[in-house]
């Protein structure tokens, strides 16, 4: 069968991971979140403390090395040898991937491991540039969007159902200083791309919104 691919952009807590692991499952093909490449630059650079700097960010990143592999269908990140899949979900690692994603040397690391996954498998890949950068000439594209309340409370429940006592104005303030810092980077910005289909999906739940992607790959 040949090699095919789905990008899936879009802010932060619009739920593309959720909806690219499911459309992924569904189809039978492969599931790459491209984010957890960059929390895991994030967390190295966190660990390290990192100069966010370019030229030094590049030189650090020779000394970095970022695999994924699946195991039982599920994408393990490993970094420098250790699985950091559970580690790279923390807010503040979060926080330090997207500061760093914002980078050209990081951007131009991973971009190579991206497109070489996605040519090896038929893939659903999501993340703030796939569609626009990464795998411009992916067959589909979809840009999921909802409104920062919607993200944000989202971001809320998912926090305070793990434990974590967290304050909804600050989930809120988060939610919208990544928009502002993805939305203007110099370098691959936040943007839906223009052959991408937008979804929005404050009505609709990951299910609804799976099945709405659907319809669209069937036709």
């Amino acid at each position: 069968m040949k090699i095919y691919n789905i990008a899936i952009d879009g802010p932060s807590g619009a739920g593309k991971s959720t909806a690219a692991r499911s459309l992924a499952a569904k189809l039978g093909i492969a599931y790459l979140d491209t984010g957890a490449l960059y929390r895991a630059v994030g967390l190295k650079a966190m660990r390290c403390g990192w100069e966010e700097n370019d030229a030094e960010a590049e030189k650090n990143l020779k000394n970095t090395d970022i695999r994924v592999e699946y195991e039982n269908g599920k994408q393990i990140v490993y970094l420098d040898g250790e699985n950091v899949s559970e580690a790279i979900r923390r807010d503040e690692v979060s926080s330090w991937g997207s500061r760093f994603s914002a980078l050209p040397s990081v951007r131009a690391a991973l971009l190579g491991l991206q497109r070489k996954i996605s040519g090896e498998y038929s893939s659903v890949l999501d993340g703030r540039d796939i569609g626009t950068c990464v795998l411009p000439f992916a067959k589909y594209k979809f840009f999921l969007t909802a409104s920062v309340d919607k993200r944000a409370f989202r971001r809320y429940n998912e926090l305070r159902s793990k434990g974590t006592e967290v304050q909804y104005d600050k989930v809120r303030a988060d939610i919208e200083a990544r928009d502002y810092r993805d939305m203007n980077r110099e370098v691959s910005p936040l943007r839906k791309a223009d052959d991408a289909i937008e979804i929005n999906s404050d009505n609709l739940d990951a299910e609804e919104v799976v099945n709405k992607m659907l319809s669209y790959i069937s036709e």
